[in-house]
């Protein structure tokens, strides 16, 4: 008799696995090059022969590449794996096509918890009022989910994005006004409210590192649970699963990674809504590759608008969060405008 064996749920084949993996290097290398360009182009155009110098210790360019260009560009590498893996979770723990930090509110109570506690407290540090980004982040992403929850049918995408626009209006209205009646407020939400990745040195990027460490193995370690979690909460039970410790895992790295991304560069949106339908196109549902290509993919993203920001706007610059939301809106009205928006 000859036996056969299913392939596990999420199983690549071979041919699948060397496309994605084909794909991935791909992005690797697209990665690199936008690393390159953006130490490259600024307000004064460095040769890129030149910036590969400086790298090695053999050009003149140390304080522009090294002082500026170096920590902005793994700054914006950071906030990317944060968002990109941050929109992967969200999509993946409510199925929603719509799931991303920025739309659902999340960023906005990141937001708000940083002006709340700048205005009250008087803390200044990154260190002081990260901690007020994470508590705004978890409480918006719960409020949106019981909103969200209400009335038959329980969670849907459309309801899910209804209820994050309004805890996102209200809470945008609350910190415009805080920030208004408070100086100190005002001038630090003037700096990161329309997400820029200037201004930033490699102390703040040490800072906020083990805080993304955190949420990304948090994120990583989940997606075999990911992949059952998208068959229903029934299966994935059936399959051994415990969902609630999975969505538990998941909104604590949602927390983690939206917090800290919103506290360095303020509430960057679409980033983590684009890029994992990009890498779900190449990937499909499986999360033990979607997620390390939003890791890729996010970057990529963050730094291609950096870099446009630079240059339609010379001598000054477009901040980023500004270009990210330009390429973005459209992405998110063609989704909107589906004739069937289904779970994922």
């Amino acid at each position: 008799m000859i036996q056969t064996h299913a392939a596990p749920v999420g199983a690549p084949s071979r041919g699948s696995s060397r496309r994605r993996g084909t794909y991935l290097l791909a992005g690797a290398g697209g990665l690199l090059v936008l690393c390159v360009l953006s130490l490259a182009i600024g307000t004064r155009n460095i040769p890129p022969g030149e910036v590969l110098a400086t790298l090695f210790g053999q050009g003149s360019e140390d304080a522009i590449i090294w002082g500026t260009r170096f920590p902005r560009t793994l700054l914006g590498i950071l906030v990317g794996v944060a968002l990109g893996l941050a929109g992967a979770v969200m999509q993946a723990l409510t199925r929603n096509p719509l799931g991303d930090p920025g739309l659902l509110g999340i960023s906005a109570g990141a937001a708000f918890g940083i002006v709340l506690a700048v205005a009250t407290t008087g803390i200044a540090s990154l260190y002081g009022y990260i901690w007020f980004a994470f508590a705004g982040a978890l409480v918006a992403s719960v409020v949106v989910y019981l909103l969200g929850s209400a009335g038959r049918g329980g969670a849907t995408p459309v309801k899910l994005a209804l209820a994050g626009v309004a805890i996102t209006a209200l809470l945008t209205s609350l910190t415009n006004g805080i920030s208004l009646v408070d100086p100190a407020a005002l001038n630090r939400y003037r700096f990161w409210a329309s997400g820029s990745l200037a201004g930033q040195d490699n102390g703040v990027l040490l800072r906020v590192l083990p805080f993304v460490l955190a949420g990304t193995v948090l994120a990583l370690a989940s997606a075999n649970a990911f992949n059952s979690l998208s068959l229903g909460d029934d299966v994935a039970k059936a399959l051994g699963r415990r969902v609630a410790l999975t969505r538990v895992q998941g909104a604590v790295a949602i927390t983690l990674l939206t917090g800290s991304a919103v506290a360095v560069v303020g509430p960057v949106v679409f980033v983590g809504l684009v890029v994992p339908h990009i890498a779900r196109a190449i990937t499909g549902p499986d999360h033990r590759w979607l997620l390390p290509y939003c890791m890729l993919f996010a970057p990529v993203l963050m730094l291609a608008a950096d870099i446009i920001g630079r240059v339609i706007a010379r001598p000054g610059e477009v901040d980023v969060g500004i270009v990210v939301a330009f390429i973005g809106a459209p992405f998110f009205i063609a989704l909107v405008r589906r004739r069937r928006l289904a779970e994922l």
